[in-house]
């Protein structure tokens, strides 16, 4: 049986660019930041692929992308929409991606950090 790939593994697989020592170098605060960037962009776009997503992003992020993703659709928070669109990124050749929105539970998280957010500035 086949072992399942670390994030590291699949950040280096899909990103020829970084060696999994410079991943494995960098914080799990680098994967959160992004984590928070995605779900940031979620919250003003009804829909968006990692195409959209790596235009706003700094370089650093690009490497994060996946696992960000990952992370989120497995905690619940976006979901495929069924949907995919060829990827714009030169070194995929035009491979399909995901289309990504919030789901039920991210829509949630939203308006109690929105409640949050206004209770602190009332007090």
């Amino acid at each position: 049986m086949a072992r399942k790939l670390t994030p590291a593994e699949r950040l280096a697989s899909a990103e020829k660019d970084l060696l999994l020592e410079e991943i494995a170098d960098q914080s799990s605060w680098d994967q959160e930041l992004v984590e928070q960037a995605v779900f940031h962009f979620g919250q003003r776009h009804d829909e968006w692929s990692c195409n959209d997503l790596r235009d706003v992003l700094p370089e650093l992020g690009h490497g994060f992308l996946g696992a960000a993703i990952n992370s989120l659709r497995t905690g619940g928070v976006i979901e495929h929409t069924n949907r995919t669109v060829p990827s714009t990124q030169a070194s995929t050749h035009g491979h399909r991606i995901g289309v990504w929105r919030l789901s039920v539970k991210g829509h949630l998280i939203a308006v109690q950090r929105a409640a949050r957010n206004e209770q602190k500035r009332a007090a």
